[in-house]
């Protein structure tokens, strides 16, 4: 059975804690972003050293491979959106396949990214070929940067808007938390699954 593509708009995980993972929004100060962050990429980083790495679990479900090359994107493709909702507009995007780095700005001056399909580029990048140890080091070099990313925003822009295709509404503030919530779901998926 092929892995059924994750239709869900998770956005809810900003209004409440997560059942799965018990990442609780309320309890998640921006300032604890980044070192989070870190911690989560290293937690699966580890778990690439694993015997079995590469191998699913079931046949729906991604292997710990799968779920670092994600987050590694994941940790690319938001560092890119802290940058769009910082400078009010389009910015260089991660050359990540199947990902729109096109940014529009509404008559509100709101800048609007693209909605991410995760699975066309878990697809498009072919996760499961990828090497552990090339994962591993990409996704510490991709938290990173994103951690250092929203350790430089000062307080008088966490209010900073961005929109999602989709409609979803996010501020500098609420987009950190969403970021966060990703990493430690799929820390949780790997360790737990």
């Amino acid at each position: 059975m092929p892995i059924v593509p994750d239709a869900k708009d998770w956005t809810w995980v900003l209004e409440r804690a997560c059942a799965e993972c018990g990442f609780d929004p309320a309890a998640t100060a921006f300032a604890a972003v980044p070192g989070s962050a870190r911690a989560s990429a290293a937690r699966l980083a580890a778990a690439l050293e694993r015997p079995g790495a590469r191998h699913r679990p079931d046949e729906s479900t991604w292997s710990p491979l799968e779920y670092a090359a994600h987050v590694r994107d994941v940790c690319l493709i938001f560092t890119h959106r802290l940058d769009i909702a910082r400078t009010g507009g389009p910015r260089t995007g991660p050359v990540i396949p199947a990902y729109d780095t096109a940014v529009t700005v509404g008559d509100n001056g709101i800048p609007m990214f693209a909605n991410w399909d995760q699975d066309a580029t878990a697809i498009a990048a072919d996760y499961t070929a990828a090497e552990t140890a090339t994962v591993a080091v990409e996704l510490t070099a991709a938290a990173e940067t994103a951690a250092r990313a929203f350790e430089a925003v000062p307080v008088t822009e966490l209010d900073r808007a961005a929109l999602r295709s989709n409609g979803s509404a996010f501020t500098i503030d609420s987009m950190a938390r969403y970021f966060l919530h990703d990493l430690v779901h799929h820390v949780h998926d790997v360790e737990h699954g």
